[in-house]
């Protein structure tokens, strides 16, 4: 598909449809994550492909909301694979993705899977990524959980 900018995110199996706003890099160069005081909307990375295009289009949202309730992607870990994730985007067309797999990351572990979620792949691919795992002694989240999507034909 040709670049066009995503505007909303559906994850039907849960429930899930909401705007998306535009998240870019921290000063220290990391990943901004959306803001909580606007209400914990997902977001997409701005320097990942667009939804639809070659390569992997990156989309983040909070499990946990504000003032504790829950956040926008709080049941992505019940995402299946064969699940689908559609996008809307400007152009007015949808970006359909089909679950090819998931994965739960201990972000206190070494070697996050940079590569595998950001980098250059040979189809139209997705990731929604969020918190996970919570520690029930300090309130954490420890891991990520991430779901890789391809577009459908």
């Amino acid at each position: 598909m040709p670049a066009s900018e995503p505007t909303v995110v559906s994850v039907p199996v849960i429930g899930v449809e909401a705007e998306l706003m535009d998240l870019g890099l921290q000063e220290n160069g990391l990943i901004e994550v959306p803001p909580y005081n606007l209400g914990s909307p997902p977001g997409w990375y701005v320097h990942s492909p667009t939804p639809g295009e070659i390569g992997p289009s990156v989309i983040l949202g909070h499990r946990n909301g504000i003032e504790g309730g829950p956040g926008i992607f709080a049941d992505l870990p019940q995402v299946e694979i064969g699940d689908s994730i559609e996008v809307m985007r400007e152009d007015g067309s949808v970006a359909t993705f089909t679950i090819y797999r998931t994965e739960l990351f201990d972000k206190s572990r070494e070697g996050f899977p940079t590569l595998e979620v950001y980098g250059n792949t040979d189809e139209a691919e997705i990731r929604l990524i969020t918190c996970d795992g919570l520690n029930t002694d300090t309130g954490i989240l420890e891991d990520n959980f991430i779901a890789y999507g391809r577009l459908d034909a």
